[in-house]
């Protein structure tokens, strides 16, 4: 007869546990991953302003022109209108950007209009309004003409405020195609037409 021995206990239980891990790690292929939890997509950029902001006029959507002129000692103001003829309301605010041109190519006669006074507010424009600014034309005759080195202009080439696309004003006079000591041209900030 033959005589079996018992294992002790206690390397049962870990043959047990060990044999259990083992069947774990290699018995079972592993599953796939999770899937990662559904997010909402982030809110698209609107395209135009909301919460009842009114954009900002661009070039295509005005036309320049000058007022009646009004004399003083050695200079000349004009209004410079900035029409709204497109088909929305938009704003202005702040300074034109204005300087003499000529030749067919438009191109600049001397340092371009300085800025005179505080930016204002904006000016909203519905379709048919305009905006206005105050150039003051310095006559040039009354600079060193060494200094000026004065030749015949066309009109004024404008930058409405915050664009870098231009129009073209009629204006034919001279202007000072070197550096004058003062300001030839200055402008006022926008507002509202009267």
């Amino acid at each position: 007869m033959r005589r079996t021995h018992a294992l002790p206990a206690v390397l049962v239980t870990a043959l047990v546990t060990a044999l259990a891990a083992l069947l774990a790690a290699c018995g079972t292929a592993p599953g796939p991953a999770p899937a990662a939890p559904a997010t909402s997509p982030a809110p698209a950029s609107p395209a135009a302003p909301t919460g009842g902001a009114v954009p900002r006029c661009t070039t295509a959507e005005l036309t320049g022109s000058l007022g009646t002129p009004d004399g003083a000692a050695g200079s000349t103001y004009r209004p410079l209108l900035l029409t709204n003829t497109g088909t929305r309301t938009c704003e202005l605010r702040g300074f034109p950007g204005v300087s003499y041109v000529t030749g067919d190519d438009g191109q600049q006669v001397g340092p371009a209009a300085q800025e005179e006074g505080e930016r204002g507010p904006q000016v909203e424009l519905a379709p048919g309004e305009a905006a206005s600014a105050t150039v003051r034309f310095v006559n040039v005759g009354n600079f060193d003409e060494a200094a000026c080195v004065p030749v015949p202009v066309r009109g004024l080439r404008v930058y409405p405020p915050g664009d870098t696309a231009s129009l073209f004003v009629p204006a034919e006079g001279t202007g000072c195609s070197g550096t004058p000591p003062q300001p030839q041209l200055t402008v006022t900030t926008v507002t509202a037409a009267s």
